[in-house]
């Protein structure tokens, strides 16, 4: 204990010199480390932009186990940080106790809900941003068939491949999806080589896209597809640089915009708790195109897309949520 203490005072010791005396903001990220290239670093940029635009310094801190989510959380909000973000689902138990202790702290919390009077809880339509890029894969593939890696087996990553069926199938009813879960622990986000042996499971089933929505795992399932030449599809973080001409596109969920607007609401005097539900229509989730796609989305995909995007933002589309009955209509 003494260890994990002294360990949590080095990472959080630093320079108070540019915080106002009432604003002194803490980031805490989920196991898989803040580069993990997808959901931890993601929030980290958010967090890093509200600094260069502000000046104002944020505490940080990556957990190495369980544990230190309660700890962490506790360690910062004794210091007096607030607004303090952490990033998943599984802190909700962490911060449904610490928020009870420190009623005048805020906090936010990402992927999840907890219902208190200052706790702000940020979650996605991650079923919606999946259904575009299927709409994508399903354009782009020749093979007819693609595929899905999650990360660990939990309701929210079934909500990924739910709506990334959906896409597909909306786009082309003959498709075939294969759907993989890395595991049913927390090690699952940080497994590159296992997404690898995954993916490469997959191509020899004939998949030709293949989406991975399994935090530092993906980054071995985007490697072995473009070493197969074959097409990977990020997610969170824009993840089309990682292998320019073999990421097809990446399913942007805007973590980062959820930190930014946290720390910069909770200097403004403007934090609400509450339930933020980020969607297609709020600009929450969406599909990424840039340089290192660009000759992969053809007009003919980005027009499917576009459309598609306009049919969820004008309600014509509503993509099953797997997260309300823990199903999914549409088969792959």
């Amino acid at each position: 204990m003494k260890r994990i203490v002294l360990g949590l005072l080095a990472a959080t010791a630093m320079s108070f010199s540019a915080y106002a005396a009432d604003n002194k903001p803490a980031l805490i990220f989920d196991l898989g480390g803040k580069f993990d290239k997808s959901f931890n670093e993601a929030a980290f940029h958010g967090a890093e932009k509200y600094t260069k635009e502000s000046g104002v310094k944020f505490r940080e801190f990556e957990i190495q186990n369980e544990a230190q989510r309660e700890q962490a959380l506790r360690k910062f909000a004794s210091d007096g940080n607030s607004p303090i973000v952490i990033a998943g689902f599984s802190a909700a138990a962490a911060i449904e106790k610490v928020s009870t202790e420190f009623l005048d702290t805020k906090f936010v919390i990402i992927d999840a809900v907890v219902d208190k009077p200052n706790v702000r809880s940020v979650v996605f339509n991650d079923n919606e941003g999946s259904y575009l890029v299927g709409v994508i894969a399903a354009k782009t593939s020749k093979s007819g068939t693609v595929s899905f890696v999650g990360g660990m087996d939990v309701p929210l990553i079934r909500n990924f491949a739910c709506g990334y069926v959906g896409g597909v199938k909306a786009t082309n009813p003959a498709a075939k999806v294969i759907q993989n879960m890395t595991g049913d622990t927390p090690a699952a986000w940080n497994d590159p080589a296992k997404g690898g042996e995954i993916a490469k499971s997959q191509m020899d089933q004939g998949s030709d896209v293949i989406f991975a929505a399994a935090g530092g795992t993906g980054i071995g399932v985007l490697q072995a597809a473009a070493d197969a030449n074959k097409l990977g599809i990020g997610v969170d973080s824009n993840q089309n640089g990682l292998h320019p001409g073999k990421v097809l596109t990446s399913m942007m969920k805007r973590v980062d915009v959820a930190t930014y607007n946290a720390f910069k609401d909770g200097a403004d005097g403007k934090f609400t708790a509450g339930v933020n539900v980020l969607g297609v229509k709020e600009g929450g989730v969406d599909y990424a195109a840039d340089e290192n796609n660009a000759k992969l989305l053809t007009d003919d995909v980005k027009k499917a897309v576009e459309a598609a995007k306009a049919d969820i933002i004008s309600g014509k589309v509503k993509v099953h949520n797997y997260n309300t009955d823990n199903a999914c209509p549409y088969k792959g």
